[in-house]
């Protein structure tokens, strides 16, 4: 773990070495050592890794896959990818590369130092890698999710990614990235001004916010802030039209922001697997999907960019 926090300075690395030594101390979570068990159960393969046709595809085939397979297995839910990792598909909850596609063409990264808030088990830091971006920070606090970025890691070998199993609002506030991607997370916020401005703390003057959320539909400035559950979700706050979204950026310090995309979620695009056999979103829609089956609009997802500097 040294090696990667050389990314930071040597005061601010030694912050986060203590930090993630804290959230990875035995019994912060009662699987955690079947996780690790998993882990370093892996085989030994040729390491390396490349995007194929949206899919992370990192390591050489492991001479048993049958063995690889129940391995991996101990790190269900699988959310984000797909991915191919030792010779194993990996069939995951989010086609989380036609998010990819929607958004990249919007963002250049070449030569780029980003930071990825509820990065997940990192799907996402290797296509910035791969579309040019020089070094990018992953955080993510769900120890299964840090597990499987470790076990990515392990089958793609050395690179500029490195994943922390911190909350975003455990990161020390410097301005120290070109590009922050927010995806997923707004809405978990009960004060979305406080998380736009602790994402502004950390750009580099002129760097851009990527902010990918849900929206509900309107052309009006307006939000939604569900009494209880939304889509099956808990902990769902603050749903604001595009128009209402694009005025947080300007409370908050931002200027040109823009929305690149908006995109109904699908039970395409997000649906059981065998590698995430719980319930998913046909779970939590109703009425031939056209509302939530809390009677709610169904989700809807807006990606905006914004930079820092508003002149």
């Amino acid at each position: 773990m040294s090696r990667l926090f050389s990314f930071f300075d040597p005061d601010l690395a030694a912050c986060l070495e203590a930090r993630c030594t804290e959230a990875l101390k035995p019994g912060r979570h009662g699987d955690l050592p079947k996780w690790q068990a998993a882990v370093d159960a892996l085989p030994r393969v040729e390491t390396g890794w490349r995007i194929d046709n949206g899919v992370l595809v990192a390591g050489g085939a492991a001479d048993d896959l049958e063995a690889l397979s129940e391995t991996l297995k101990a790190l269900i839910p699988w959310r984000k990818g797909p991915l191919r990792l030792g010779g194993i598909g990996i069939d995951t909850e989010w086609r989380s590369d036609w998010k990819w596609n929607r958004i990249a063409g919007h963002v250049e990264l070449q030569g780029q130092r980003v930071l990825d808030i509820g990065a997940g088990n990192g799907y996402f830091g290797w296509r910035m890698l791969a579309d040019g971006a020089d070094q990018v920070v992953g955080c993510d606090p769900t120890l299964v999710f840090y597990m499987q970025y470790r076990t990515i890691e392990r089958f793609a070998g050395e690179s500029g990614h490195l994943l922390v199993p911190l909350k975003f609002e455990q990161l020390p506030a410097r301005a120290d990235f070109d590009t922050v991607f927010s995806m997923g997370v707004l809405y978990h916020r009960r004060n979305p001004h406080e998380h736009l401005q602790r994402i502004r703390d950390h750009l580099t003057y002129g760097g851009r916010a990527v902010v990918e959320t849900l929206i509900v539909p309107g052309a009006g400035d307006d939000e939604l802030d569900p009494p209880d559950r939304y889509a099956n979700m808990r902990n769902v706050h603050h749903l604001p039209t595009a128009r209402r979204l694009l005025r947080w950026f300007e409370d908050n310090g931002f200027g040109h922001a823009r929305i690149v995309d908006v995109t109904p979620t699908t039970s395409e695009e997000q649906r059981s697997t065998e590698w995430m056999p719980f319930h998913s979103l046909a779970n939590a829609l109703a009425d031939g999907d056209r509302l939530t089956v809390e009677g709610h609009p169904p989700p809807l997802r807006a990606t905006a960019i914004a930079v820092t500097d508003p002149v």
